[in-house]
């Protein structure tokens, strides 16, 4: 039975952050993921998680200056000193709250820039699997269809990943990226579930919730990764059309959804 995660960046937005937590637990969500949580001390997130049980399972390394427009700072060339201190914030973070699981963010490059950029990036992800590895963190590695982010395909991703070479570096399988920019997901899932440690759903090709409504068969992929023993969590990062409970009608047959 797949493993769901609620992302309390996106679900329960109505709420305050850390009462996300509640509301996830409260629904059936046997784990709990976020983007970037560094707004909330460490400390009360982990009470929070305490209280319910629940792991946080993924978080976000700091992504720059979010508010202008950067998303991750590991393929921009010249800010090296800049990425591995961020870094050392979100491994510090992660340890205070449990959570075993970090992505790290490629960020928006120019055209002209991407040589310079892939080898930023190879090395920032060599130093961060380096560092991680030794408080028993991974750190993942996720393409997004987004303008001008440097890794927007799955196979783009699966390069870097070689490229670099470290057992604790791996693959942030976003389903809706996925499916929007290269599509053929079981062919893709089936290929190479030993690299990917960790999955994300949205309908696609709207992003709200993995329902009958988008183009692709959930149930199909859930049965899938049952199948073939899949070992991680599924993220459920979406955009809700509405309430998020209301929305959970997917999820009642992993007995999720209640109130």
């Amino acid at each position: 039975m797949p493993r769901f995660a609620a992302n309390i960046s996106m679900l329960f937005a109505d709420l305050p952050f850390l009462d996300r937590v509640d509301a996830a637990a409260k629904a059936g969500f046997p784990g709990i993921e976020c983007m970037f949580p560094y707004h909330v001390e460490a400390e009360a997130l982990s009470d929070r998680l305490l209280a319910f049980g629940k792991p946080l399972v993924l978080m976000n390394a700091p992504p720059g200056d979010y508010a202008n427009g950067e998303r991750g700072l590991a393929a921009l060339p010249g800010r090296e000193m800049e990425f591995r201190d961020s870094f050392q914030v979100a491994l510090q973070y992660a340890g205070a709250v449990d959570c075993a699981q970090i992505h790290v963010m490629a960020g928006k490059v120019a055209e002209d820039d991407i040589p310079a950029a892939l080898d930023a990036l190879t090395g920032n992800l060599a130093y961060a699997a380096d560092e991680a590895d030794a408080a028993g963190v991974r750190v993942l590695v996720e393409p997004i269809l987004m303008d001008d982010y440097l890794i927007q395909r799955p196979d783009q991703a699966l390069e870097i990943i070689q490229q670099v070479d470290r057992k604790n570096l791996r693959l942030q399988y976003d389903l809706y990226h996925a499916q929007m920019t290269q599509g053929g997901l079981t062919a893709f899932l089936e290929n190479n579930l030993d690299v990917i440690a960790h999955i994300q759903v949205a309908g696609v090709p709207d992003r709200h919730e993995p329902d009958q409504l988008g183009e692709v068969n959930w149930r199909y992929i859930f049965d899938l990764l049952d199948s073939h023993g899949y070992p991680g969590w599924v993220g459920a990062e979406y955009v809700p059309r509405g309430d998020t409970l209301t929305g959970l009608g997917w999820a009642k047959d992993w007995a999720i959804g209640k109130r």
